[in-house]
């Protein structure tokens, strides 16, 4: 199978490409960097450079691959979650599907979250809305931008929409020499009721190229364990050698934390449940929580941040 992927050089891509070359596909790295590519390329992987915001250097490498699949793995998360981010979604992800429409691909495999649902009280499916009333102005961006990608991508005849979980492992925020690590070695974190749900990022890889055969739609790619920032907080700190958490505020009077948000659960906070991935497409994964994820996380690797 021909396979053209954006993103092919950070943190999930550079885990799978190789996961595809080595199911014999061949695979096109689109590259604003070709030089990152270099250690994908040796596994055989080509290397095309071009900017997702160029949308006729777009078209013009994904033409000239002639793929059935397209995969999007873009992020810029070096200002954080922010606008840069959001204009990937927004704007990348028209240029690649115009793109894939010129070139008459049609499966469509592209990264998305599993924490841009409405809020609820129990795990969220893939049927569930996204909050796109969120009071928040910066999740409201974000989840907007997430609505405008996964609308984009269903003009396609195949589209497979991964909602991922928060990603840990080696090269995430989630780890030893993570963003949230150093977070938590200041004392930043606390053990509030906001549940989310994790993914290791091998485990996120593996359904990517899954997804080769999944039926459209989108997927929750997510861990077994949803969790409350006061569960799994102070064993991430205990993880990465970080103190323990500041505990949460207590509950004001009338029920709610300081803030004004409900007693211990923002209202969006509840998590996603993967029953669809694991009952339906028998995905199956190599870290069913986090726990088991942040329990490799040994000494020698701290010391190595």
């Amino acid at each position: 199978m021909r396979i053209v992927i954006a993103g092919g050089t950070g943190v999930l891509g550079q885990r799978i490409v190789p996961l595809l070359l080595d199911q014999g596909h061949r695979v096109t790295i689109l590259a604003r960097r070709p030089e990152k590519a270099r250690p994908l390329a040796a596994l055989g992987a080509e290397v095309a450079a071009g900017d997702v915001f160029d949308a006729e250097r777009v078209r013009q490498v994904v033409v000239a691959a002639a793929p059935e699949v397209v995969m999007h793995q873009l992020t810029d998360l070096a200002g954080g979650v922010g606008p840069g981010n959001a204009e990937v979604r927004r704007a990348g992800t028209r240029n690649l599907v115009d793109a894939a429409r010129a070139a008459g691909a049609r499966r469509f495999i592209v990264q998305s979250i599993a924490w841009a649902y409405q809020g609820g009280d129990e795990p969220a499916d893939e049927a569930t809305p996204l909050d796109t009333e969120a009071a928040d102005a910066t999740r409201r961006d974000t989840v907007d931008a997430i609505r405008v990608m996964e609308r984009a991508v269903r003009e396609l005849p195949e589209p497979v929409i991964l909602r991922n979980g928060l990603l840990y492992g080696p090269g995430t925020w989630y780890w030893a020499a993570g963003a949230v690590a150093e977070s938590a070695r200041a004392a930043q974190l606390r053990g509030t009721g906001e549940v989310s749900s994790f993914v290791h990022v091998d485990d996120a890889a593996a359904a990517a190229a899954a997804a080769l055969d999944w039926p459209p739609g989108a997927v929750n790619v997510v861990d077994d364990e949803p969790a409350a920032a006061s569960v799994w907080v102070p064993v991430f700190c205990a993880a990465v050698g970080a103190p323990a958490p500041i505990p949460a505020p207590a509950p004001a009077r009338d029920g709610a934390l300081a803030g004004g948000t409900a007693p211990g659960r923002p209202r969006y906070a509840r998590g996603a449940s993967n029953r669809y991935a694991r009952q339906e497409l028998g995905w199956k994964l190599a870290w069913p929580s986090w726990r088991d994820g942040w329990a490799e996380l040994t000494h020698e690797q701290l010391q190595e941040r």
